[in-house]
């Protein structure tokens, strides 16, 4: 899915089924610095990107998650466009606001918060 996002600007292949939408992050290796991009399924939230870490609902956080802990700030790239963002956890009041309609978006979130015993964050990605 990487290569073709990359190769097409993510105007197609943008998509995993169901109106569930990919975009391309792009972080900041935190043992080398190098840039490290992963394709995730992510949900529309205002003008910020929700994801969620759950790395497939195992129960060690995806490596995208932990290079964002080092260094917040990242890009995304949404049918070709790119944007600079800042990643953060979502505050209490704002997981109660989003999870009920995340669940909806993607089932497999709510699956992967019920097969693991660590708490997956809800993460936001707001444009800088």
């Amino acid at each position: 899915h990487r290569w073709l996002l990359e190769r097409t600007g993510g105007r197609f292949f943008d998509s995993v089924g169901f109106g569930r939408r990919v975009l391309l992050l792009t972080t900041t290796g935190r043992k080398s610095g190098e840039a490290r991009t992963t394709p995730l399924v992510f949900m529309p939230h205002g003008d910020s990107y929700v994801v969620y870490a759950s790395n497939g609902g195992q129960e060690r956080p995806p490596a995208w998650w932990l290079n964002l802990q080092a260094n917040s700030n990242a890009e995304v790239q949404v049918r070709g466009r790119r944007v600079p963002v800042h990643a953060a956890v979502a505050t209490d009041a704002e997981h109660g606001t989003i999870w009920p309609e995340a669940r909806r978006y993607n089932d497999h979130w709510r699956q992967y918060a019920e097969n693991t015993k660590r708490t997956i964050p809800l993460v936001l990605l707001r444009p800088r």
